[in-house]
């Protein structure tokens, strides 16, 4: 909602008096989720390692090769993810536009049909299905839109998915590399690193939800600080049996 000029994000304008929050969430929740993916997994495998009592010079390739593994991994994903719901979409798409080709008066009917089914009386239903059909580059737009539930002129970016999945990654998954990279050879700053950056990360998504920050960061927090434990666990367990 806009107030003197200035936008807020995080809500939507409804009425002058009646605000919802932005339920998707936008470009910042796949970002903070990215980048809290990417702490999880590389904290866990660090402490992994280190439960082994390996070096710290293991330590940091593991973080190193864990940041590169799973960054490509999730660009990779998400690039395919996006590309073949793009090529779906597209492809119903053309298949509207024949469609709207071959019988139009048909779309017509159909388009006026779903507005009677919605409380529009019959024939002004049919008289905007007819005014609509006019142009059918905005004939495809609202059967899109009606039928598929999606906007032509909206569809994600395979390679911009990829890109942000890929940065959002690696910029969690860095930061308890940091520590090391900065000459330290213990490994409780990394976590204590990674978890403030959890924290963070969740009093952030918090701005999409309906939860306070402390309750969300907190919660995020224990569950990165869980993983931890239990992959450090593991990682002596395992050092133990290979050693």
């Amino acid at each position: 909602m806009s107030h003197a000029g200035v936008t807020d994000p995080t809500h939507v304008a409804h009425r002058d008096n009646h605000t919802h929050r932005d339920v998707n969430g936008g470009w910042l929740r796949p970002a903070v989720f990215g980048a809290m993916d990417g702490l999880v997994s590389n904290l866990g495998l660090m402490t992994g390692v280190a439960g082994s009592a390996a070096s710290s010079q293991t330590i940091v390739i593991a973080g190193l090769a864990g940041l590169a593994a799973g960054a490509f991994s999730m660009a990779a994903g998400e690039y395919t993810s996006v590309a073949s719901q793009r090529e779906l979409v597209q492809a119903e798409l053309e298949i509207e536009r024949r469609e709207l080709r071959r019988s139009p008066g048909e779309e017509v009917k159909e388009l006026a049909a779903l507005y009677e089914s919605r409380g529009v009386d019959a024939e002004l239903a049919m008289k905007v299905a007819k005014q609509l059909h006019r142009d059918p580059e905005q004939a495809l737009e609202i059967h899109a839109r009606e039928e598929l539930g999606i906007d032509p002129a909206e569809l994600p970016s395979p390679t911009v998915a990829a890109v942000s999945s890929f940065l959002s990654f690696a910029l969690g998954a860095v930061l308890p590399v940091l520590p090391y990279l900065f000459g330290t050879t213990a490994l409780w700053p990394a976590v204590l690193l990674a978890l403030t950056g959890l924290f963070v990360c969740g009093a952030v998504v918090a701005r999409v939800t309906a939860r306070s920050w402390w309750f969300s960061g907190a919660r995020q927090l224990g569950l990165g600080a869980a993983a931890a434990a239990v992959t450090y666990g593991l990682g002596a367990l395992f050092g133990v049996a290979v050693g």
